[in-house]
């Protein structure tokens, strides 16, 4: 045995007596090795490791933990605030103990993310046969591209891409810029995350859609208990989202002036539009804000009585306050035909191609700020840009107003495309779900737009003969001068350059505080910027080569394991752009930064599906004044009276107040009986029925299942996390929780039971190929439990309910482990996939004006945050330097700031405090 491990070693294994025990351990955890990466994914990580590296990384109490279904990594040394870093070690050294706790953490969740790219990525569009079986010898996850992605015939830049050729290729104009569509990111699949392509999926096609019962796993899953209305969600949303009022009477259901809602003192509100602001520029299964023809029920018609369905009485409606004559609109499907089957040599077993129904997504994929900038012929019609300069995007004062008093973007006028709900909103290419934080975000970044520009044509006036950066790949080698930028060039530099920002800020302001401990930081900024940084960048150019060498091999362990692993290093933004022979002329340098692990990227409805995050929103607004005292909160908004047209005249009160209001008030906590009660009652005077109301927490429900979403359980096994096997397992097990916590998470499971009901269980019927037990066996029915026993459906819960009823999360998430986990694939994704944020983050396209303002949060030098934030010494955040140029009146409400998704007032404490 002893022939396995490196000499070096024998020296530690001889003193081995003298250590302590969690010495010991961590010696037992090196001789062991590196855990292999999963062969099968019924074989997978889940989060959960060795008692003796539970031990290493966390001692006693990360080993008392493990027995429960939750990742490990959280209860490790330094993973959470000041209280678990080992006693005496204040750094967070590699070698100390606290270093081990998150290094160790760190890399459990890369093992995370290499066997989420291994087995979690399944496409609609007609490429999983390739995926699966490979292509021209090539094996399926290394294929880089796919005839499905060609532009068809009609398209009118077929020709531009080579038409009929065998290879289509992106070429001139088509590269220089982020196109409308979301065409030619990538230059060898010019149709990759553009407009309308299908929603892809995350989890094996057979798990969708289990009402269907299409298979005998699902049938054995859920016996025909679950449908589009069983168990009926305006009952659900009733029972289990609705918050809990101690002044009903003053709140009026979101409309009144005093409403209570449980709080994320770490997380402000601004990040609950932000996350809107996010969504818009993402994805959508509408068009202009419609679905398909016809309307459907919502439910309030039945509950479950002593596990049998039984209608609901009169009295029933009226305790629970739903509405049985609710509507609303039928969702669009692309392919409701049942998909193609194949084999694979050698294995019986038949693959579906696709999932049983398909969605468009009517937006482009892409992270390109198309909210803003347009996304179709129809979206961009309603985006104005300044006559007197057509760089610009058009600003006005308001009404009555002057310049000095900001600027605004216009309201949609006569002649634009849009629905009558839009009507006196502000001009943007996504005007659907308008509120006074959307309207806030989408005129800060319009700002941020025209002061690049403003900059830009500054150091023109200053240099005018200088290079600027661009280049034309029709003529490469001919310098662009300042002076000759066009306004059109000057408009898609600067799009290129606010779309970065935002893709930063998301990931490395916003996500690490929604996730506010050290892995998340550590990996976050990984993400963009590297583990190394900036500071070697020789080693980050060597690492860049390596890496780009892996995503070139033919061998799947390299092109994807690999690539993952070693691209932590170097970090994923820039990847293939700093090739000393990088040539604009050559798709293998223009687009070989991007790797898509053999599936193209498109938004899975699992991602969209963990973005229901309605519960951050407050009811009431706590607006506040900047010239009064920012202390005092000056009035109570109902959230609901900044909708739409209203968010045009909240525009009058400044948006140097709307942020100060945003940034000083905690948003909402994301777990059951926490949803706003304005959003259970909102008005949709649109609809067909005569409530004209309708409940977005019960319509959450109904678009998952019609979305096909698998339940919470099969969701969790097919993310590669452990299941749960009773309502009873989401409680915290934490010994220490206060004993009126403690009955209100057990009050919790008890209504999970009544509304989603037991069963005997069959230990005859396997449920799922996705897990094994851990003696190796296949799961039955009865979860662990003998045949015959009265068991929990808790195989039936929703997703959303699931996420939301988890108790037991690392320190400081606004979210559950269960929706970080489809965070860890997708969020990653969208970075590999994107050209202009890999190979083609360069002053080429960005202008080198541009790609220093991204770098560096802005114009000039980096400016450094004062003292060390959580012991890290760090540049001032993207967005508080956008909000500074933008809204220069904020600095002395965030002087003190780090993170602007920080309440603004809060004491952050010594080490990622949450209190």
């Amino acid at each position: 045995m002893i022939k396995k491990y490196p000499v070096v070693l024998l020296p530690a294994m001889l003193l081995i007596t003298s250590c302590t025990p969690e010495d010991k351990a961590c010696l037992e955890v090196v001789v062991g090795g590196l855990r292999p990466v999963a062969t099968d994914r019924a074989g997978r990580f889940e989060g959960k490791v060795a008692q003796a590296t539970a031990y290493c990384r966390g001692g006693q109490h990360a080993v008392d933990f493990m027995a429960f279904p939750w990742v490990d990594w959280g209860n490790y040394y330094a993973t959470g605030d000041a209280a678990s870093r080992y006693p005496g070690d204040t750094g967070n050294a590699p070698l100390s103990k606290n270093g081990l706790g998150v290094g160790g953490a760190l890399l459990d969740l890369e093992y995370q993310r290499i066997e989420l790219i291994k087995f979690n990525l399944f496409d609609n569009n007609g490429t999983f046969r390739t995926y699966i079986l490979g292509n021209n010898r090539k094996a399926g996850p290394t294929v880089k591209s796919w005839d499905e992605l060609r532009l068809p015939k009609d398209h009118p830049n077929y020709a531009q891409v080579g038409g009929d050729a065998p290879q289509q290729v992106c070429t001139g104009d088509l590269i220089r810029k982020r196109t409308l569509t979301g065409i030619c990111n990538d230059m060898l699949n010019p149709l990759m995350g553009s407009t309308n392509q299908l929603f892809g999926r995350n989890v094996e096609f057979e798990t969708t859609f289990p009402d269907r019962a299409l298979n005998e796993l699902t049938r054995n899953r859920h016996a025909g208990r679950i449908g589009l209305l069983k168990p009926d969600p305006q009952v659900i949303s009733r029972r289990l989202f609705t918050r809990v009022q101690s002044h009903p009477d003053a709140c009026r259901a979101g409309l009144g002036t005093d409403c209570d809602y449980q709080r994320a003192p770490f997380f402000n509100v601004m990040a609950a539009f932000w996350i809107q602001f996010m969504t818009h520029d993402w994805f959508s299964h509408l068009e202009e804000g419609h679905n398909a023809a016809g309307y459907e029920n919502t439910g309030c018609a039945t509950q479950l009585v002593n596990n049998r369905e039984q209608p609901l009485s009169p009295a029933d409606i009226a305790r629970l306050g739903c509405r049985p004559e609710d509507r609303i609109d039928v969702g669009y499907v692309a392919q409701n035909t049942p998909p193609g089957l194949f084999t694979r040599p050698g294995n019986p077993r038949q693959y579906l191609e696709r999932a049983p129904l398909t969605m468009r997504n009517t937006n482009t994929a892409w992270w390109d700020a198309s909210q803003i900038y347009g996304y179709d012929e129809v979206s961009v019609k309603r985006v104005k840009r300044d006559p007197a300069d057509p760089a610009k995007l058009l600003l006005m004062p308001l009404p009555g107003k002057s310049a000095a008093d900001g600027l605004y973007l216009p309201l949609l006028g006569p002649n634009d495309p849009m629905n009558p709900q839009w009507a006196g909103q502000e001009a943007t290419a996504f005007p659907d779900n308008w509120t006074i934080g959307i309207s806030f975000l989408t005129n800060l970044f319009a700002r941020e737009h025209d002061i690049f520009v403003d900059e830009f044509r500054k150091q023109t006036r200053l240099t005018p003969t200088a290079d600027c950066g661009l280049r034309n790949p029709s003529d490469p080698k001919k310098a662009i001068r300042y002076q000759d930028v066009t306004p059109d060039e000057l408009y898609d530099a600067a799009r290129l350059v606010v779309a970065a920002e935002i893709a930063k800020i998301h990931t490395i302001e916003w996500t690490p505080q929604l996730l506010y401990d050290e892995p998340l930081y550590e990996a976050m900024n990984a993400n963009w910027s590297g583990l190394i940084g900036s500071s070697n960048q020789e080693l980050t150019r060597i690492l860049q080569r390596v890496v780009k060498q892996f995503g070139k091999s033919k061998d799947p362990n390299f092109a994807t394991t690999w690539y993952s692993a070693f691209a932590s290093g170097p970090g994923i933004v820039g990847i293939g752009s700093k090739d000393r022979r990088w040539d604009i002329t050559k798709p293998s340098s223009v687009n070989g930064g991007v790797n898509h692990f053999g599936s193209p990227f498109n938004f899975p409805e699992e991602f969209i599906s963990v973005y229901r995050l309605h519960p951050l929103v407050p009811d009431l607004l706590e607006y506040r004044d900047l010239k009064g005292d920012p202390n005092q909160i000056a009035e109570k908004v109902p959230v609901i009276n900044t909708f739409r047209a209203k968010a045009t005249e909240m525009r009058e009160r400044g948006m140097g107040n709307w942020a100060l209001a945003f940034g000083r008030q905690g948003l909402g906590l994301l777990t059951l009986r926490n949803y706003p009660m304005f959003i259970q009652n909102l008005p949709m005077p649109r609809l067909d029925s005569t409530t004209k109301e309708i409940d977005i927490a019960a319509l959450d429900l109904i678009r998952d299942r019609e979305h096909g979403v698998p339940r919470f359980n099969e969701f969790r096994r097919q993310y590669g996390l452990r299941q749960l096997s009773s309502f009873d397992d989401f409680a915290d097990p934490d010994p220490n929780l206060p004993a009126v916590t403690r009955a209100e998470q057990q009050d919790r499971s008890r209504v999970l039971r009544e509304l989603f009901g037991q069963h005997t269980c069959d230990a005859s019927k396997i449920i799922t190929d996705a897990q094994r037990n851990d003696d190796g066996s296949p799961i039955n029915d009865c979860l662990g439990k003998p045949n015959g026993t009265l068991i929990d459906n808790i195989e039936d819960v929703d997703t959303i309910v699931g996420y939301l009823a988890e108790n037991r999360r690392p320190h400081g998430f606004a979210i559950s482990e269960t929706q970080f986990v489809v965070f860890i694939l997708n969020a990653s994704r969208r970075l590999f996939s994107d050209r202009f944020l890999t190979s083609s983050f360069r002053p080429e396209f960005y202008t080198t004006m541009g790609l220093n303002w991204v770098n560096n949060n802005g114009p000039g030098e980096p400016v450094m945050e004062k003292g060390q934030p959580n012991g890290h010494t760090q540049p001032v955040s993207p967005l508080k330097r956008v909000l500074l140029r933008a809204i220069p009146e904020l600095a002395p409400q965030l002087a003190n700031v780090v993170n602007a998704f920080d309440p603004w007032a809060r004491d952050r404490g010594e080490y990622y405090q949450i209190k």
